[in-house]
């Protein structure tokens, strides 16, 4: 499930609202272990374009 939710992820960072729509229901989606994990590569990956999304998303996961 956490390669897929990256794929979307991926594709739809083209649009602010859109990711951050597809990042709230992959947190639901991700089981707890894989849940770090994709934190970890939402910041590598995404940072410096959605820092204030990330922080908003993964503060209430």
């Amino acid at each position: 499930m956490l390669n897929y939710v990256k794929t979307i992820l991926t594709k739809v960072s083209f649009d602010a609202l859109l990711f951050e729509k597809e990042l709230r229901k992959a947190i639901k989606l991700v089981i707890a272990d894989e849940l770090n994990d994709l934190r970890n590569w939402c910041y590598a990956r995404f940072s410096g374009e959605y820092e204030a999304i990330l922080n908003r998303c993964f503060v209430v996961a």
